[in-house]
């Protein structure tokens, strides 16, 4: 089929006359007025007929992604035969559209039907921005195919049954239970600790579709920082040059963090043999769904996670007990997991991202608990740095196996105590992964969903499925215990939880902001007049850090508005008093105006930047030389 979608103010229409091809509709469904919608123009084709259900898979699954793009909360399902000159059955086109409105409406979705085989008029108002007409091709083979290719882990994720509890400092347990009706944890005072509450809920509820757009999706387009990617497949983003720079920081700052405490940083490929069989092994240990890809020479599939290339460049080392911890690292550019499209949410959950991979091989189970403390505190510190207050801002969960549990139950309270609050614990009767622990630190965002920033995993099975040893002081060869950490989870959902932390803040009165070190302009400039623009163009080459300059013709009042809704950390308004006196009335956020000198405003520059990296402005310095990117 192939379909035109509109994303409109309104479309109103009505059915005039029939065709003797058309569908039989009461009075009430001759007429229909629809505002803030996305109007699909559909043109049913003669490929499409016996393939029906396929068909109508197939037109949702683009209806639903366009609409979440758009922000459209009403679709229109629009029968137009001017499309396709090679049209099918009217048998079969109107068995795909009442087909697709059904199960729309299952998702949720307030949806409608124009009649089928009717001549009709209407009338439509296009919005006008850049994602408002979009023309696609569509086929039965679209739709997401029932037996896609599922991890044995995946299966065992759905059907596991988990015992919960909350482990506080003392090392008491106390038992929750969910009442799915009314989603509400019992089982533990939550009195001090909402946001846990919120944790355990959506963590023990186990349902991860959004049904609302999460606020940072709106921040991120407004600020110019990501978009969506209407070319790409569902979950992969385009990054404005502001993004850039700020994903850019965090790359360099979590690489060199991990690589400043022994992580010897390696490159491997981001595709594997599908029928390899340690990797075709793991795969159905590791809970992902996976991209396949038919190469001229075999089936491989995209790697879901940094092991795959660790593991097999660890297979051919040669290792001493004398090497042990030893920590193998790489910023994967990218890894790739085809999560449902439910929930895909902005980038909260995607399909495509960067994530730090750092694996530690450890020659036994003490060696491997001093390991995890020592690269917890390394996750602190992190984290720490990048902006977050820890514990405050995230909660803690383990996931463990009852035996490993029992036998370790002193190393787990440990950690806790170095969380220095309680913690979910999730524990499983059997192992069904290949990890037998693991924790997250969690961050709980606007519409109460949780999003992993960090994990460490004990491994008790790759090294053997791998084939990987390390030769021993008694001269024979072991296998090695493996902890998989990522030290800050997925760089996008760093760049998520700090715009959703921002907009938290901007609930409870406090002013939005990122971090200064991440910030795209960190000083803006703002000449009263034009015969000041030359006097801040030799300032801002002074001073350190990002610098613009607003020369557009505008009034001081718009400058200052404009520089706020763009979160500028130190904004600087420049006239005759500042030429004559040399000192600037600096404008912080979200604190009290300050009267600096260049040299005073230098050092409260450099007190705020700190160590962490810093580069270059992304973008022209002058603002009336800059492109609008998003509309």
């Amino acid at each position: 089929m192939k379909v035109l979608f509109i994303h409109a103010d309104f479309i109103e229409y009505e059915a005039r006359k029939k065709t003797k091809l058309a569908e039989e509709i009461s009075d009430s469904q001759k007429k229909n007025r629809v505002e803030e919608v996305l109007v699909a123009f559909i043109s049913f084709e003669k490929r499409d007929e016996g393939k029906e259900d396929a068909a109508a898979k197939a037109l949702v699954t683009n209806i639903e992604e366009i609409a979440s793009q758009v922000e459209a909360q009403r679709i229109v399902l629009y029968p137009y035969a001017h499309l396709s000159s090679s049209l099918a059955k009217a048998s079969a086109s109107i068995k795909i559209l009442h087909a697709a409105e059904e199960i729309l409406k299952e998702k949720g979705h307030e949806v409608y039907a124009s009649p089928f085989g009717w001549y009709k008029s209407f009338n439509i108002s296009c919005k006008g921005h850049p994602l408002s007409e979009l023309s696609r091709e569509i086929t039965a083979d679209d739709a997401e195919p029932e037996d896609q290719d599922l991890s044995d882990a995946v299966k065992a994720e759905e059907k596991i049954k988990s015992q919960w509890f909350v482990l506080d400092t003392d090392g008491n347990e106390h038992n929750l239970e969910l009442d799915q009706k009314k989603n509400k944890v019992k089982g533990y005072d939550f009195q001090d600790n909402i946001n846990l509450k919120k944790f355990c809920q959506y963590e023990m509820a186990k349902s991860r579709i959004s049904k609302q757009e999460p606020p940072h999706i709106e921040l991120m387009r407004r600020l110019e920082l990501v978009d969506y990617e209407p070319g790409s497949d569902p979950g992969n983003f385009r990054y404005y040059p502001k993004g850039k720079l700020i994903k850019s920081l965090l790359e360099r700052y979590v690489n060199d963090e991990v690589k400043r405490t022994g992580g010897m940083e390696i490159e491997s490929p981001i595709m594997y043999d599908f029928e390899h069989p340690s990797l075709k092994s793991y795969m159905n240990r590791f809970p992902a769904r996976q991209y396949t890809i038919q190469t001229p020479d075999k089936r491989v599939f995209l790697r879901f996670a940094a092991c795959f290339g660790q593991f097999l460049m660890m297979h051919d080392a040669t290792v001493s007990y004398k090497n042990l911890p030893l920590r193998l690292y790489e910023l994967s550019r990218y890894s790739f997991r085809v999560e449902q499209r439910g929930e895909l949410a902005g980038l909260r959950r995607l399909r495509a991202f960067t994530m730090p991979d750092c694996h530690s091989f450890c020659a036994d189970l003490p060696q491997a608990k001093e390991e995890i403390e020592d690269r917890f505190e390394l996750s602190r510190s992190v984290l720490e740095g990048i902006g977050y207050e820890i514990p405050n801002d995230l909660e803690f969960a383990i996931r463990v196996t009852k035996e490993f549990y029992n036998d370790n139950k002193e190393f787990v309270m440990g950690l806790v105590k170095r969380w220095n609050r309680p913690a979910l614990v999730e524990m499983w009767n059997d192992r069904f992964f290949y990890f037998v622990f693991k924790y997250e630190w969690n961050f709980v965002d606007c519409l109460d969903k949780a999003s992993a920033l960090n994990t460490d995993q004990i491994d008790v099975e790759n090294a053997e499925r791998y084939d990987i040893t390390y030769i021993g002081s008694d001269g024979e060869k072991h296998f090695p215990l493996i902890l998989h950490q990522s030290t800050s989870g997925a760089i996008e959902r760093l760049i998520y939880s700090l715009l959703e932390k921002a907009s938290m803040d901007s609930q409870q009165g406090i002013k939005a902001q990122l971090p200064f070190w991440l910030a795209p302009t960190q000083i803006r400039l703002l000449p009263v007049k034009g015969e000041f623009v030359d006097d801040c163009l030799a300032i801002a080459e002074k001073l350190p850090g990002r610098v613009d300059i607003d020369d557009r013709d505008l009034s001081v009042g718009k400058m200052i508005r404009y520089a706020e809704k763009e979160w500028i950390p130190f904004i600087i308004v420049y006239g005759d008093k500042e030429k004559e006196s040399g000192k600037f009335s600096v404008r912080i956020r979200g604190q009290e105006e300050k009267s600096l000198n260049a040299e005073e405003l230098i050092a409260l520059f450099n007190e705020k930047q700190g160590n962490m990296p810093f580069e270059p402005l992304p973008l022209h310095r002058n603002i009336s030389k800059r492109i609008t990117f998003r509309g």
